[in-house]
């Protein structure tokens, strides 16, 4: 198993002190992996609740720093660690900028991007972008069609009814195609994910739920002719460390600790530990992903 760490972002972490001070920290750890993910803005009356607590927008993501631009400055403090978007709101961009900006990263990084989309959960951010809420599984999959031209072909044509790319040339390529991991949870996302993916991004859920949903995802790949064990499931995990909380939410890092060995037992190929929820500064988080990079026998 894997273990990487979400760059810090958002709230009291959005800073380039703390971006390149816990990069470089992390891999110098042996941690495997670092990861970014994407927030417009924070609603005053949400339409929808938040995916995680009791549906209100964590207070920390009022101050939310562009995916991109950390994982570059994460990119220029670190040679080896892989750098992931854990995810992407991937209908929010046009295909082509979308392509651009992530084989950008894959070449200033030496070709270490791994590529996490998902559909995102906030009708808000949505009306934002100017992009409808309605049809946006449809246009995800139009999205990854694109990604797949754009990446693939030389020169680039792609046609449809959202948008016409004339027959041109789009480069750079990325140094190899980044893998696509996809997020959701929904029986058509876990189908999308084993006909289409590379990977799982998935959350902190029960293991029984875990294992049944990644057994959908094989059984998708299986009847998409693909090799279901070429497939990863990486796993997100947000926790509150408190001496009086319920694993995995919340708990001690033992117990935390303890929920992500047997996840990784049921399958679980890589572990995202997301530690700006719970820690008071950079020193903290440092010691706390240290603590459970020993516990989880990172590096």
């Amino acid at each position: 198993m894997d273990l990487g760490l979400a760059v810090p972002q958002y709230g009291r972490f959005a800073a380039l002190s703390s971006v390149t001070r816990v990069a470089r920290e992390a891999e110098a750890t042996g941690f495997a992996s670092l990861w970014a993910g994407d927030r417009l803005l924070t609603p005053l009356r949400p339409k929808d609740r938040y995916p995680g607590g009791d549906g209100s927008v964590p207070e920390a993501h009022r101050v939310f720093l562009d995916p991109f631009a950390v994982l570059t400055v994460a990119a220029s403090v670190t040679s080896s660690v892989r750098l992931g978007t854990s995810a992407l709101n991937a209908c929010w961009y046009p295909p082509p900028v979308l392509a651009r900006s992530l084989t950008t990263l894959d070449h200033l990084s030496g070709g270490r991007l791994a590529a996490g989309l998902g559909l995102g959960w906030s009708s808000d951010e949505y009306a934002a972008v100017g992009v409808p809420w309605k049809g946006r599984a449809e246009r995800y999959e139009a999205t990854l069609d694109a990604l797949e031209a754009i990446w693939g072909g030389d020169p680039v044509t792609f046609e449809h009814e959202l948008w016409t790319i004339a027959p041109s040339h789009i480069d750079p390529k990325p140094v190899r195609r980044p893998p696509l991991l996809l997020a959701g949870f929904a029986p058509e996302a876990l189908g999308r994910i084993g006909r289409r993916g590379d990977g799982w991004l998935t959350a902190a859920l029960p293991i029984p739920a875990l294992t049944s949903m990644w057994q959908t995802i094989r059984q998708s790949a299986e009847q998409a002719g693909r090799d279901p064990d070429a497939l990863r499931m990486i796993l997100r995990s947000n926790p509150v460390v408190t001496g009086n909380g319920t694993p995995p939410r919340s708990g001690t890092v033992a117990e935390i600790a303890e929920y992500l060995s047997r996840a990784a037992e049921a399958g679980v190929h890589e572990i995202i530990l997301d530690l700006q929820h719970t820690a008071a500064d950079d020193d903290h988080l440092l010691e706390l992903a240290a603590e459970f990079a020993e516990r989880l026998g990172a590096g």
